[in-house]
């Protein structure tokens, strides 16, 4: 919350667990969270990500080994903390470590890593999401422009849904070092190349890389 009173400003940051309840998502990493907002709600999509096997299914060589998360979609309702798991024919594979962006009732699913095939196939779901009086409808379209990517860094570039997406992989000894601007308007999502910056041997030569967003248009990596 920021409290404006002339010149002043106060920025209070505010941590609050939320218990949830009914159909609870296990445990996991490399899964995207979004908000959406329709008719005039709010709700929050959890989808991918990568767990620990079950402890039923482990051996000692498999002890540690991880599995991509179902391929559900969960929507909260964080004031109410009501929790619902939705499968949908089109998300039929685990993947991890993809992008996401939404705008109103829409999230869009970018790339990602799947265990199952070790690949990084170039997808883009569109995910819209109504919240009705009663249970929230969820549909999926499968979109043909997607980036086979994962782990990518996304910044957004300006007050409107324009993004820059880079850095990641396309496979697991070759960072992806191309650039792609992402805009969402009413008529869906547009994704084009954009020119790389002058990377530093630094960023060339080494072998991973983290980073995130530090402000529109500007990103962090380390």
């Amino acid at each position: 919350t920021m409290d404006s009173r002339g010149c002043n400003r106060k920025l209070t940051v505010r941590c609050k667990e939320k218990e949830l309840v009914a159909e609870v998502p296990g445990a996991r990493y490399g899964h995207t969270m979004s908000m959406v907002q329709s008719r005039g709600k709010t709700a929050c999509v959890l989808f991918g990500g990568r767990s620990y096997m079950p402890a039923g299914e482990r051996t000692t060589e498999s002890w540690n080994s991880v599995v991509d998360c179902p391929s559900q979609v969960f929507l909260f309702d964080l004031e109410f903390g009501c929790s619902s798991a939705h499968t949908l024919p089109e998300l039929h594979d685990g993947q991890s470590f993809h992008v996401a962006l939404s705008r109103e009732d829409c999230v869009y699913f970018i790339g990602g890593h799947s265990l199952t095939s070790d690949s990084r196939p170039p997808r883009l779901f569109r995910l819209r999401v109504e919240l009705l009086q009663g249970s929230p409808l969820l549909s999926c379209e499968t979109l043909d422009t997607g980036l086979s990517i994962s782990s990518a860094i996304v910044t957004r570039t300006g007050p409107s849904h324009k993004y820059i997406i880079l850095g990641g992989y396309q496979s697991d000894s070759q960072k992806r070092m191309e650039c792609s601007t992402v805009i969402l308007d009413e008529k869906g999502i547009q994704l084009e190349p954009l020119e790389p910056p002058n990377w530093t041997p630094d960023i060339i030569h080494s072998r991973t890389w983290f980073g995130g967003s530090a402000g529109e248009g500007s990103i962090l990596l380390g």
